[in-house]
């Protein structure tokens, strides 16, 4: 009877000793003492030093992030250039891989037709620019002596020393600058050939393994929205695919045409000069005039009839392609309108350049897709 009297819960409270030592935090309940500590005050947590102290830790975190995100911009901006080269030659991988060939020997198909084609370019357009140079430094001398020769500049050498000055100026301040000159031009020249081959590595890498980056992407959406999500992203790909193999159709449309013209006017390097008019039409908006204009300010040098025809033809050229071509090969890649193109370029080229203007176009189809697709859905739901 003793023991059922006692009352529930009087095991679990504090003996006079214990409680005599031990702080309870909180408000104390009444009855139980507080100890020789007194009331516990407020937690840390909530106190205005640790409050600014993780702010402050918060505010360096991310300088420091930023910083680092800024000194490896370069390599940001390579490897996502590299993993776009990617997504664009899939779909000629898969292409190879429906006629029966094996995805490793598909890539390898694909790498070594990029492979040539840089080689290419390379031998239509560093022979002629060599050449050009090479003639230019021995026609120095000849240059030189005309000059000399000239009554004028004897009569203005005699009264004012032009050429013991000009000679003085050549060897202490031309020469080496020159020097320092073409140095730092075989420094950009080798750090152009490094990067270049690095982003071959790097997109071979990844159109081999863009199967599993994909697989191991979708594994971090939800289950519920895994389907959905992947079906979007394929799209995504197949649209930006399409946008790269398009441009490569276009700009070799514009080269090969550009070619057969020089050809038939018989302007001087006519192979190096449509290749430059295919690797410039890559870049939007500007690029095909870029390529005109150079194109035709060489044939100017040459002959005044052969630098006007140019002009006519790279303007009926370009209004083709703008009306014609381009419509026709870009209307099942991307779906963007005119305008939403321009602003896309323009702001790629502001913020990145012409790595900016080359992935703004798809860039904004993917946004415009995911808009469609998800946003327009969800807010007529709502």
């Amino acid at each position: 009877m003793t023991a059922a009297a006692e009352p529930a819960g009087a095991d679990s409270l504090p003996s006079p000793e214990q409680s005599a030592h031990t702080v309870i935090p909180g408000d104390a309940p009444a009855g139980i003492a507080l100890g020789s500590y007194g009331m516990p005050g407020k937690p840390l947590a909530r106190g205005p030093f640790l409050f600014g102290l993780t702010g402050g830790l918060g505010v360096l975190t991310a300088i420091a992030i930023a910083q680092m995100v800024v000194s490896s911009l370069s390599v940001i901006i390579m490897i996502v250039v590299a993993m776009f080269l990617a997504v664009g030659l899939n779909p000629a991988v898969e292409a190879l891989q429906r006629r029966g060939l094996a995805r490793r020997w598909a890539i390898t198909s694909v790498f070594a037709a990029v492979i040539v084609a840089f080689v290419l370019f390379g031998l239509a357009v560093v022979p002629p620019v060599s050449q050009e140079l090479a003639d230019f430094v021995a026609a120095v001398p000849g240059y030189i002596r005309e000059l000399s020769s000239h009554p004028t500049l004897r009569e203005l050498d005699a009264d004012y020393q032009i050429l013991p000055q000009l000679a003085t100026f050549v060897t202490s301040t031309l020469g080496p600058s020159l020097a320092t000159g073409v140095v730092g031009a075989g420094l950009v020249v080798i750090d152009g050939l490094f990067t270049t081959v690095t982003l071959l590595v790097l997109m071979l890498y990844f159109l081999g393994s863009l199967h599993t980056i994909k697989a191991y992407l979708l594994k971090l959406v939800p289950a519920s929205r895994r389907d959905r999500t992947g079906a979007i992203a394929e799209e995504i790909l197949g649209g930006i695919g399409g946008y790269v193999a398009g441009n490569i159709l276009i700009s070799l449309i514009a080269g090969v045409l550009t070619w057969i013209f020089l050809s038939i006017l018989g302007v001087e390097y006519a192979l190096a000069l449509s290749l430059v008019v295919a690797l410039t039409d890559l870049i939007p908006l500007v690029g095909a005039t870029i390529g005109a204009v150079v194109v035709t300010g060489v044939a100017l040098l040459g002959s005044l009839p052969a630098g006007i025809a140019c002009a006519i033809f790279f303007v009926i050229y370009q209004q083709i392609e703008n009306y014609v071509i381009y419509p026709k090969v870009m209307k099942r890649s991307v779906d963007v309108t005119p305008a939403v193109t321009v602003i896309a370029a323009l702001v790629g080229g502001t913020l990145l350049g012409i790595v900016g203007a080359l992935l703004a176009i798809p860039v904004a189809a993917a946004i415009a897709l995911i808009i469609r697709e998800i946003v327009i859905p969800r807010q007529a739901q709502s």
